[in-house]
């Protein structure tokens, strides 16, 4: 239970702060342009995406079990808080992610973190990869600058109002955007530990503004960006509306709980060290709260910032306190340049993130796995795309855990021999 901040502090030198300095500062470059296009993706303003990082993630480093998990808005959750929103608006969103931190709170004192090895390796492998399709293909119309005014949340409706406005396609936004990927690509190749994401976005960007290129930015569609935090503010709570969104904030809880102790394990295996489960789920149930306060999204561990964060030299959580301090720095002296940031430049970076969660690299082993796994993950990732993820969760652990206790009690009569009579 006891944060992992506490015990890093006892043995810190000049130089382990030296190191998490200039990873934090790193982290939070790539951070910053992530946050930007997740909140957008998401259906809510790009400010909310700043707010998540600069709240929870300094939330997530305070309090959190991993030496270097860094905390904020991911890409897993861009389909979950798309759906809220347009169920049931964002003043619901807000309700949903403070129920959610309240049942991560409950399950972090219960000791539920260890739960989290008996949910199926398919099944999570198979909503990420839906999930991913689904980020793709929601970034299409930024990506390609087509003029359709509102994209259906639906997977088919929506590729079918994609395919009907083809003809709108605009060379200069498909120009940033594939430039903005391309440079994303190589510079990730030659400099892994340069942040990569923010130079690329805002090189586009620039090319954009100084040639008065016909391209949305985030200032022509959303106006100014705050420089400023929010006062915090406590939603409307009503037993009608807390049942209504009980589900919504379940699949919060669960994917938080899930994402943020798979980035922890990853982020283990990096260091060579060992996190704490239990204080890592009741840091992110502080975090979802205190991002719901302020206006946020829900907030988990990010497996790519984490591994930027360990590339980059962090080693304690002073580094995650860094970056989120670092973002909320730009947020007060420079929130009017991020209004310049392109929206194809940030479509294509994240259908690039649509891509690394997909793991392309893992899919020759996923054929190499039991016909149940293949049958367990394709389910999973079609009800994800075609039907609603809070179903392919339900319907695939359910599987996944019924096929799980066939397996083990068929083990065990392979294993029993009668007694001698």
């Amino acid at each position: 239970m006891k944060p992992k901040i506490l015990t890093t502090l006892a043995t810190y030198d000049r130089q382990q702060f030296v190191g998490d300095l200039a990873a934090g500062v790193t982290v939070a470059m790539v951070a910053l342009p992530l946050s930007l296009a997740i909140a957008i993706a998401s259906g809510a303003g790009p400010e909310k995406g700043l707010v998540t990082a600069i709240v929870a993630g300094l939330i997530i480093s305070l309090f959190g079990g991993s030496r270097v998990q860094i905390g904020g808005p991911t890409g897993a959750f861009i389909v979950v808080v798309f759906g809220v929103i347009n169920q049931h608006g964002y003043d619901g969103l807000i309700l949903a992610t403070l129920m959610a931190g309240v049942i991560m709170l409950v399950a972090g004192f219960l000791r539920a973190g260890s739960l989290v090895a008996y949910v199926p390796e398919p099944v999570i492998n198979g909503f990420t990869i839906g999930i991913g399709v689904i980020i793709a293909t929601s970034q299409i119309k930024d990506l390609l600058g087509l003029s359709t005014a509102r994209v259906p949340a639906e997977f088919v409706a929506k590729l079918e109002a994609l395919w009907a406005t083809r003809d709108s396609v605009s060379v200069f936004a498909l120009s940033i955007g594939l430039g903005t990927m391309i440079l994303i690509v190589i510079l990730r190749r030659l400099a892994p530990k340069f942040p990569g994401l923010i130079v690329a976005v805002g090189l586009t960007s620039a090319i954009v503004a100084l040639a008065a290129l016909p391209v949305d930015t985030i200032y022509s569609r959303f106006g100014a960006l705050p420089s400023a935090l929010p006062a915090p503010e406590f939603p409307e709570i009503s037993s009608a509306r807390l049942v209504e969104l009980l589900p919504s904030a379940l699949v919060i809880a669960f994917l938080a709980s899930i994402e943020s102790l798979l980035s922890a394990m990853v982020a283990d295996r990096m260091i060579g060290g060992h996190h704490r489960p239990n204080a890592e789920v009741l840091a992110q149930g502080l975090a979802n709260i205190g991002s719901a306060l302020f206006g946020g999204l829900p907030a988990t561990g990010a497996i790519a910032r984490t591994a930027t964060n360990v590339r980059a030299g962090g080693r304690t959580p002073v580094a995650g306190v860094v970056h989120a301090l670092t973002i909320l720095l730009i947020m007060l002296l420079a929130a009017p340049m991020a209004g310049y940031l392109a929206m194809p430049a940030l479509a294509g970076l994240l259908v690039l993130t649509a891509w690394n969660m997909s793991e392309p690299h893992k899919w020759r082993g996923y054929l190499q796995t039991t016909t149940a796994d293949k049958i367990l993950l394709l389910l999973t990732l079609v009800l994800t795309v075609f039907a609603d993820l809070t179903i392919a969760i339900g319907v695939g652990v359910s599987i996944g855990l019924a096929l799980r206790l066939r397996h083990q009690n068929a083990a065990v009569e392979n294993d029993w021999t009668p007694p001698d009579r």
